[in-house]
């Protein structure tokens, strides 16, 4: 009888793996290289990122514990029990970890100009305008309340900070909770002193037994408990609900409700004190951490940099970049006539967005666009790209809007721009009952001379104008009639409902996207030593893939990967996966693009797609992957590739035993994200010192007569 694949060595836990990956992200806050408000703005990044984990899966695992506790780990072979007990011990050194990096980083921001102050701490003048900021601003504005028999305890919103105190009178004890109200600013700038702050929840626990007064306050602490969000829009409460935007609206509200998997404590207490978090909230010591010198919430750090002057916070900043003009479209050219002509790549952040929002303005105005199809995951909270699909519909264009609903943690403003599309005539479109749709592409379709021409944009990233200045994306504008009538065809599938459509270049998910992958990579075993694969992604967990990467190791392929975060298979396993090498990077911005390669040379097949190897994705969404045929656009994927293959700054390298390296010092570092931001400033500079002669009349003429590409 064959092993299961847990048991052969070569596959890891998928919590644990993303944990490393959190503790990549830490490590860019403790490097001294860092500058100092980028190593606060890390720490803030791992904050959410763990709130993010301790909500979903932590919650998902706590879920299944409850109900089927002898239910394994594919890749681990643990219970959903031994995974949290994993979990909790695997992340209490991380919190450590996390105070000795903000206590490093505040030392060094206090050198700076920028003091978080206790308040014992200040000058008798300082102390005396809290004490007054206090009475005047904060105290009006709190609602404190007891815990007793005729005071139940109320209920705690997740990630809420709240000051408890057990108070004591007349041999009596009780809790007290005093919320921090979020209409108070998170820092409280003292005005004597440029540059001194103070948390405002060190002011409401400074001043707990004034509000208290009536008891004598034993002990106090801030806390925050963190509750499980993994929502399920098709539990049985919900089935009947008709519109699904109803339906959504009530899981959001439902979410704020669900168990606590996590407190954080802002400084130590005791055991006894420790109880009533323990008995209140249902959880175990284990799920109780506390942070001794790093806040419980760091969203302020991406705004403190703005109390310094413009020298200093430069300084202390990364440098400043700015998208450039796209390498392969002329300045003043126009996206949308270009690409009728021949593929255009862009490459974000290091390019900008504002081509492809011009094309769907551009579209939108257009008299021989008859219709735009789009899907869409997240959207910025100000959206351009909406103003110009609901100019379209308002100029008669047909306008569908295929809106993902379950967008984790954006379905509100999802729910609102779905409304805001809907009020200005486009059709929208929620996708499915248990698959999200998590595709990039858009269609834009032209009337020309009576015959129809398709611009297709298929891309790894979201039509979101903040994120496309921080994720590293790729996107390829197409008028290829095959990928063209492709597109065609998925949106009348979506439409239809029809998640088992044929296509003739697109991969699609979750019907054809997996299985055409996995042909890729037996077409790459069969050539054993001769075989090469290159993929670029964000997380592996697919158990069929990573049997497929095993097998094609075993058969001599050579396999380099690029994964930024979870990756349940361990490479260099002696016999398993000896000839798979895993880098991944962790810099400035956050890569998220995705890219395939399989084989070499002339026999070459190379796709971007939306969709990681993980079985969420291959298995339970609609993707999109889409064939590369541009000469030119593959040398430039090629381009990125190298870079991050040759990183020896940011690059990570995952070992067999799970752990991760550092690439061995050479004279002449490389980072790939500064490569390319550097390469991407000196083509913008070639374009504007040599531009593009415009096209002449004649050609114009000549393609708009014989309607084909150059």
């Amino acid at each position: 009888m064959s092993k299961a694949i847990w048991e052969q060595g070569y596959t890891q836990n998928r919590e644990l793996s993303w944990l490393q990956f959190n503790a990549r992200v830490l490590a860019e806050a403790e490097d001294e290289t860092v500058p100092l408000l980028e190593r606060l703005k890390f720490l803030a990044i791992f904050t959410s990122n763990l709130d993010e984990f301790f909500m979903i899966r932590v919650g998902s695992l706590a879920d299944i514990a409850a109900v089927d506790r002898k239910r394994i780990d594919n890749k681990s072979g643990m219970t959903a029990v031994e995974q949290l007990r994993a979990i909790y011990a695997a992340v209490e050194p991380l919190y450590a970890r996390r105070d000795a990096a903000f206590a490093n980083v505040d030392r060094g921001l206090r050198a700076e100009g920028l003091e978080r102050m206790a308040i014992d701490d200040l000058e008798p003048e300082e102390q005396k305008y809290i004490k007054q900021y206090f009475r005047d601003v904060v105290a009006p504005v709190l609602s404190p309340q007891i815990v007793d028999a005729h005071h139940p305890f109320p209920h705690l919103e997740g990630k809420v900070l709240h000051i408890a105190a057990l108070l004591g009178r007349k041999k009596r004890e009780v809790l007290g909770l005093l919320p921090v109200p979020a209409s108070l600013p998170a820092l409280v700038f003292l005005p004597e002193r440029e540059g001194r702050y103070v948390p405002i929840e060190d002011i409401l626990l400074k001043y707990t037994d004034r509000v208290f007064e009536m008891y004598d306050v034993l002990e106090k602490t801030v806390f925050c408990v963190t509750r499980n969000a993994d929502i399920n829009p098709y539990d049985e409460n919900f089935a009947e609900e008709g519109d699904f935007r109803k339906t959504m609206e009530k899981l959001l509200r439902q979410r704020r409700r669900m168990a606590v998997v996590r407190v954080e404590l802002g400084n130590p207490i005791s055991s006894h004190f420790t109880e009533y978090f323990r008995t209140r909230f249902e959880v175990t010591d284990a799920q109780i951490f506390l942070s001794r010198c790093a806040p419980l919430k760091m969203g302020y750090a991406y705004g403190l940099g703005e109390h310094l002057r413009d020298d200093r916070r430069a300084a202390l900043s990364d440098p400043p970049f700015a998208p450039q003009q796209p390498a392969m479209l002329p300045a003043g050219q126009s996206l949308l006539k270009t690409a009728l002509r021949r593929d255009i790549l862009l490459s974000y952040p290091y390019e900008s967005m504002e081509p492809f929002l011009q094309m769907i303005r551009e579209a939108a105005n257009d008299p021989s666009v008859i219709s735009i199809r789009i899907t869409i995951y997240r959207l910025a909270r100000k959206a351009k790209l909406v103003e110009y699909l609901c100019a379209a519909a308002e100029n008669g264009k047909d306008v569908t809007v295929l809106i993902e609903l379950r967008a984790r943690f954006d379905e509100q403003n999802n729910i609102d721009w779905s409304e805001r599309l809907e009020d200005a005539g486009c059709k929208i479109i929620y996708g499915f009952e248990y698959y999200k749709v998590h595709s990039k592409i858009c269609l834009i379709t032209r009337r020309e001379r009576g015959a129809l021409r398709h611009i297709t944009q298929v891309g790894t990233g979201n039509y979101n104008e903040k994120t496309a200045t921080q994720y590293t994306d790729v996107s390829l504008v197409t008028s290829d009639d095959a990928i063209g009538n492709d597109a065609v065809a998925f949106f009348n599938n979506m439409a239809l409902g029809n998640l088992e459509g044929k296509y003739d270049r697109l991969l699609v998910a979750p019907h054809s996207l997996k299985n055409r992958i996995l042909q890729l990579m037996d077409e790459q075993i069969a050539l054993g030593s001769d075989g090469y694969m290159l993929l670029k992604f964000n997380s592996l967990t697919d158990i069929d893939i990573i049997a497929r990467l095993c097998r094609a190791s075993c058969a001599g392929v050579r396999i380099d990967m690029i994964v930024r975060g979870i990756c349940c298979l361990l490479p260099g396993v002696p016999g398993r996966t000896e000839h798979i090498t895993v880098t991944s990077i962790v810099g400035r911005f956050l890569e998220h693009s995705r890219i395939f390669v399989f084989g070499r040379g002339a026999g070459e097949k190379m796709y971007i797609a939306s969709a990681d190897l993980m079985t969420r994705n291959t298995e339970h969404r609609v993707e999109v992957a889409c064939p590369i045929d541009s000469p030119e656009v593959r040398e430039r994927l090629h381009g990125i590739l190298d870079a991050m293959l040759r990183d020896t700054v940011k690059a990570r390298v995952l070992q067999p035993d799970g752990t991760y390296s550092k690439k061995l010092p050479v004279p002449e570092p490389t980072c790939a994200q500064v490569q390319l931001m550097q390469e991407a400033i000196r083509s913008a500079r070639a374009q504007a010192e040599h531009p593009a002669q415009p096209e002449p009349v004649w050609r114009q003429f000549f393609h708009r007569l014989f309607d084909r590409k150059e």
